[in-house]
Protein backbone atom coordinates (compact mmCIF):
# COMPACT_ATOMS: atom_id res chain seq x y z
CA UNK A 1 0.00 0.00 0.00
CA UNK A 2 1.29 3.43 -0.96
CA UNK A 3 2.14 5.70 1.95
CA UNK A 4 0.32 9.02 2.25
CA UNK A 5 1.32 12.33 3.75
CA UNK A 6 -0.47 13.92 6.71
CA UNK A 7 -0.06 17.24 8.46
CA UNK A 8 -0.06 17.28 12.26
CA UNK A 9 -0.07 20.53 14.18
CA UNK A 10 -0.31 20.66 17.94
CA UNK A 11 -0.28 23.32 20.63
CA UNK A 12 2.01 22.76 23.60
CA UNK A 13 -0.06 22.95 26.79
CA UNK A 14 2.78 22.13 29.16
CA UNK A 15 6.33 22.32 27.89
CA UNK A 16 8.91 20.09 29.55
CA UNK A 17 12.29 18.59 28.60
CA UNK A 18 11.93 15.51 26.41
CA UNK A 19 8.42 16.32 25.16
CA UNK A 20 9.39 16.24 21.49
CA UNK A 21 11.26 13.00 22.03
CA UNK A 22 8.18 11.41 23.60
CA UNK A 23 6.00 12.45 20.68
CA UNK A 24 8.57 11.15 18.20
CA UNK A 25 8.68 7.82 20.04
CA UNK A 26 4.88 7.61 19.98
CA UNK A 27 4.86 8.16 16.22
CA UNK A 28 7.56 5.54 15.81
CA UNK A 29 5.57 2.93 17.78
CA UNK A 30 2.59 3.64 15.49
CA UNK A 31 4.86 3.15 12.43
CA UNK A 32 4.31 6.77 11.37
CA UNK A 33 7.35 8.43 9.81
CA UNK A 34 8.25 12.09 10.37
CA UNK A 35 9.23 13.85 7.12
CA UNK A 36 9.68 17.40 8.45
CA UNK A 37 9.18 19.14 11.77
CA UNK A 38 9.27 22.80 12.76
CA UNK A 39 7.80 25.32 15.15
CA UNK A 40 4.96 27.28 13.53
CA UNK A 41 4.20 30.49 15.46
CA UNK A 42 3.85 30.88 19.20
CA UNK A 43 3.62 27.53 21.02
CA UNK A 44 2.53 25.50 17.99
CA UNK A 45 4.61 22.83 16.31
CA UNK A 46 3.94 21.35 12.86
CA UNK A 47 4.93 18.00 11.38
CA UNK A 48 4.64 16.41 7.95
CA UNK A 49 4.01 12.71 8.50
CA UNK A 50 4.00 9.62 6.30
CA UNK A 51 1.94 6.51 7.01
CA UNK A 52 0.29 3.57 5.23
CA UNK A 53 -3.32 3.88 6.33
CA UNK A 54 -5.77 6.16 8.10
CA UNK A 55 -6.15 3.71 10.98
CA UNK A 56 -2.70 4.74 12.23
CA UNK A 57 -3.84 8.38 12.27
CA UNK A 58 -7.02 7.47 14.15
CA UNK A 59 -4.98 5.65 16.80
CA UNK A 60 -2.63 8.64 17.11
CA UNK A 61 -5.60 10.96 17.55
CA UNK A 62 -7.16 8.81 20.29
CA UNK A 63 -3.86 8.52 22.22
CA UNK A 64 -3.10 12.25 22.09
CA UNK A 65 -6.57 12.98 23.50
CA UNK A 66 -5.44 11.32 26.74
CA UNK A 67 -2.32 13.54 27.01
CA UNK A 68 -2.37 16.79 28.96
CA UNK A 69 0.90 18.17 27.51
CA UNK A 70 -0.26 18.80 23.92
CA UNK A 71 -3.51 19.52 22.08
CA UNK A 72 -4.01 18.70 18.39
CA UNK A 73 -5.07 21.77 16.39
CA UNK A 74 -4.79 20.29 12.88
CA UNK A 75 -4.55 16.73 11.63
CA UNK A 76 -5.31 16.41 7.92
CA UNK A 77 -3.90 15.73 4.48
CA UNK A 78 -1.41 18.58 3.92
CA UNK A 79 -2.44 21.71 2.08
CA UNK A 80 0.04 24.07 0.43
CA UNK A 81 -0.10 26.44 3.41
CA UNK A 82 0.70 23.54 5.78
CA UNK A 83 3.77 22.47 3.79
CA UNK A 84 5.10 26.03 3.67
CA UNK A 85 4.38 26.59 7.38
CA UNK A 86 6.60 23.63 8.29
CA UNK A 87 9.27 24.72 5.82
CA UNK A 88 9.43 28.35 7.00
CA UNK A 89 8.20 28.16 10.59
CA UNK A 90 5.30 30.55 10.07
CA UNK A 91 1.84 30.51 8.55
CA UNK A 92 0.68 32.43 5.51
CA UNK A 93 -2.13 34.71 6.65
CA UNK A 94 -5.26 35.11 4.52
CA UNK A 95 -7.81 37.90 4.69
CA UNK A 96 -10.72 37.19 7.04
CA UNK A 97 -13.30 38.49 4.55
CA UNK A 98 -11.64 37.24 1.35
CA UNK A 99 -10.01 33.82 1.51
CA UNK A 100 -8.23 34.23 -1.84
CA UNK A 101 -6.25 37.22 -0.51
CA UNK A 102 -2.93 36.41 1.20
CA UNK A 103 -0.84 38.91 3.16
CA UNK A 104 2.95 39.10 3.39
CA UNK A 105 5.46 41.61 4.71
CA UNK A 106 8.86 42.32 3.20
CA UNK A 107 10.74 40.12 5.67
CA UNK A 108 8.59 37.20 4.43
CA UNK A 109 9.95 37.38 0.87
CA UNK A 110 11.37 33.86 1.07
CA UNK A 111 7.97 32.51 2.11
CA UNK A 112 6.25 34.56 -0.62
CA UNK A 113 8.61 33.26 -3.32
CA UNK A 114 7.98 29.65 -2.24
CA UNK A 115 4.21 30.22 -2.17
CA UNK A 116 4.13 31.80 -5.64
CA UNK A 117 6.44 29.12 -7.06
CA UNK A 118 4.02 26.41 -5.92
CA UNK A 119 1.14 28.27 -7.60
CA UNK A 120 3.13 28.81 -10.79
CA UNK A 121 3.94 25.09 -11.07
CA UNK A 122 0.24 24.24 -11.42
CA UNK A 123 -0.84 23.84 -15.02
CA UNK A 124 -3.56 25.81 -16.78
CA UNK A 125 -4.96 29.33 -16.53
CA UNK A 126 -4.30 31.25 -13.33
CA UNK A 127 -4.69 34.97 -12.74
CA UNK A 128 -2.73 36.33 -9.78
CA UNK A 129 -2.86 39.95 -8.59
CA UNK A 130 -0.17 41.57 -6.43
CA UNK A 131 -0.78 44.73 -4.41
CA UNK A 132 2.01 46.76 -2.84
CA UNK A 133 3.75 50.11 -2.70
CA UNK A 134 6.68 50.92 -5.03
CA UNK A 135 10.02 49.23 -4.29
CA UNK A 136 8.54 46.72 -1.85
CA UNK A 137 9.75 43.77 -3.98
CA UNK A 138 6.70 42.77 -6.05
CA UNK A 139 8.36 42.27 -9.44
CA UNK A 140 11.51 40.75 -7.95
CA UNK A 141 9.41 38.19 -6.07
CA UNK A 142 7.52 37.25 -9.24
CA UNK A 143 10.74 36.72 -11.20
CA UNK A 144 12.37 34.71 -8.39
CA UNK A 145 9.26 32.52 -8.12
CA UNK A 146 9.32 31.93 -11.87
CA UNK A 147 12.89 30.68 -11.60
CA UNK A 148 11.95 28.34 -8.72
CA UNK A 149 8.99 27.02 -10.74
CA UNK A 150 11.22 26.54 -13.81
CA UNK A 151 9.03 28.91 -15.81
CA UNK A 152 10.04 31.46 -18.40
CA UNK A 153 8.82 34.96 -17.53
CA UNK A 154 7.84 37.69 -19.95
CA UNK A 155 7.07 41.36 -19.24
CA UNK A 156 3.97 42.47 -21.12
CA UNK A 157 4.17 45.83 -19.34
CA UNK A 158 6.64 46.85 -16.66
CA UNK A 159 8.82 49.58 -15.15
CA UNK A 160 11.44 47.28 -13.60
CA UNK A 161 14.42 48.59 -15.56
CA UNK A 162 12.97 50.70 -18.34
CA UNK A 163 9.32 51.14 -19.12
CA UNK A 164 8.16 48.26 -21.29
CA UNK A 165 4.87 48.13 -23.18
CA UNK A 166 4.48 45.19 -25.56
CA UNK A 167 2.03 45.35 -28.42
CA UNK A 168 2.91 41.99 -29.98
CA UNK A 169 4.73 38.75 -29.19
CA UNK A 170 6.89 36.54 -31.37
CA UNK A 171 5.78 32.97 -31.98
CA UNK A 172 7.88 31.19 -29.34
CA UNK A 173 6.66 33.62 -26.64
CA UNK A 174 3.21 32.01 -26.78
CA UNK A 175 3.57 29.10 -24.38
CA UNK A 176 1.79 27.47 -21.46
CA UNK A 177 5.17 27.40 -19.69
CA UNK A 178 5.57 31.18 -19.92
CA UNK A 179 4.55 33.41 -17.04
CA UNK A 180 3.16 36.74 -18.27
CA UNK A 181 3.74 39.80 -16.06
CA UNK A 182 1.50 42.86 -16.46
CA UNK A 183 1.86 46.18 -14.63
CA UNK A 184 -1.73 47.35 -14.13
CA UNK A 185 -0.80 51.03 -13.94
CA UNK A 186 1.40 51.02 -17.04
CA UNK A 187 -1.15 49.08 -19.09
CA UNK A 188 -4.16 51.20 -18.14
CA UNK A 189 -2.56 54.64 -18.04
CA UNK A 190 0.18 54.56 -20.68
CA UNK A 191 -0.68 51.94 -23.29
CA UNK A 192 -2.63 52.02 -26.57
CA UNK A 193 -5.34 49.79 -27.99
CA UNK A 194 -2.83 47.53 -29.75
CA UNK A 195 -1.29 46.70 -26.38
CA UNK A 196 -4.75 45.90 -25.00
CA UNK A 197 -5.46 43.56 -27.87
CA UNK A 198 -2.33 41.66 -26.83
CA UNK A 199 -3.41 41.67 -23.15
CA UNK A 200 -6.80 40.18 -24.07
CA UNK A 201 -5.08 37.54 -26.21
CA UNK A 202 -2.76 36.60 -23.33
CA UNK A 203 -5.68 36.40 -20.91
CA UNK A 204 -7.21 33.66 -23.06
CA UNK A 205 -4.06 31.51 -22.96
CA UNK A 206 -4.01 28.47 -20.61
CA UNK A 207 -1.05 29.94 -18.74
CA UNK A 208 -0.28 31.92 -15.58
CA UNK A 209 -0.71 35.68 -15.66
CA UNK A 210 0.42 38.01 -12.85
CA UNK A 211 -0.95 41.55 -12.62
CA UNK A 212 0.73 44.14 -10.43
CA UNK A 213 -1.67 46.79 -9.06
CA UNK A 214 -4.81 44.74 -9.86
CA UNK A 215 -7.17 47.39 -8.43
CA UNK A 216 -6.06 49.95 -11.02
CA UNK A 217 -6.14 47.24 -13.70
CA UNK A 218 -9.83 46.42 -13.11
CA UNK A 219 -10.87 50.07 -12.72
CA UNK A 220 -10.05 50.87 -16.32
CA UNK A 221 -10.58 47.57 -18.12
CA UNK A 222 -13.32 45.00 -18.66
CA UNK A 223 -11.81 42.64 -16.08
CA UNK A 224 -13.13 42.26 -12.53
CA UNK A 225 -11.60 41.31 -9.17
CA UNK A 226 -13.69 38.11 -9.36
CA UNK A 227 -11.56 37.06 -12.34
CA UNK A 228 -8.50 36.74 -10.08
CA UNK A 229 -7.73 33.35 -8.55
CA UNK A 230 -5.33 34.76 -5.94
CA UNK A 231 -4.56 38.23 -4.58
CA UNK A 232 -1.20 38.83 -2.87
CA UNK A 233 -0.64 41.86 -0.61
CA UNK A 234 3.00 42.74 0.07
CA UNK A 235 3.85 45.43 2.62
CA UNK A 236 7.01 46.81 4.21
CA UNK A 237 5.35 46.50 7.64
CA UNK A 238 2.13 44.87 8.82
CA UNK A 239 0.38 48.20 9.40
CA UNK A 240 1.41 49.83 6.10
CA UNK A 241 -1.50 51.14 4.04
CA UNK A 242 -1.34 50.41 0.32
CA UNK A 243 -2.25 53.65 -1.45
CA UNK A 244 -2.18 54.40 -5.15
CA UNK A 245 -2.16 58.21 -5.11
CA UNK A 246 1.66 58.21 -4.94
CA UNK A 247 2.09 55.87 -7.91
CA UNK A 248 -0.63 57.09 -10.25
CA UNK A 249 0.54 59.43 -12.98
CA UNK A 250 -1.53 60.12 -16.08
CA UNK A 251 1.40 60.12 -18.49
CA UNK A 252 5.15 60.01 -18.76
CA UNK A 253 7.10 63.17 -18.22
CA UNK A 254 10.76 63.79 -19.06
CA UNK A 255 11.59 63.73 -15.35
CA UNK A 256 10.15 60.30 -14.68
CA UNK A 257 13.50 58.60 -15.21
CA UNK A 258 12.00 56.06 -17.59
CA UNK A 259 12.41 55.53 -21.30
CA UNK A 260 9.93 53.64 -23.43
CA UNK A 261 10.31 50.12 -24.85
CA UNK A 262 7.36 49.73 -27.22
CA UNK A 263 7.41 46.56 -29.30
Amino acid sequence: MEKKEWYLEYEIQYNRPGLLGDISSLLGMLAINIITINGVENSHRGMLLLCKNEEQIDRLKSIVKTMDTIKITKLRRPKLRDTLAVRHGRYIHSDVDDRKTFRFIREDLGLLVDFLAELFMKEGHKLVGIRGMPRVGKTESIVASSVCANKRWLFVSSTLLKQTIRSQLIEDEYSEDTLYIIDGIVSTRRANEKHWQLVREIMRLPATKVVEHPDIFVQESEYKMEDFDYIIELRNTEDEEIKYDTVEKPQLSPNDGFSMFDF
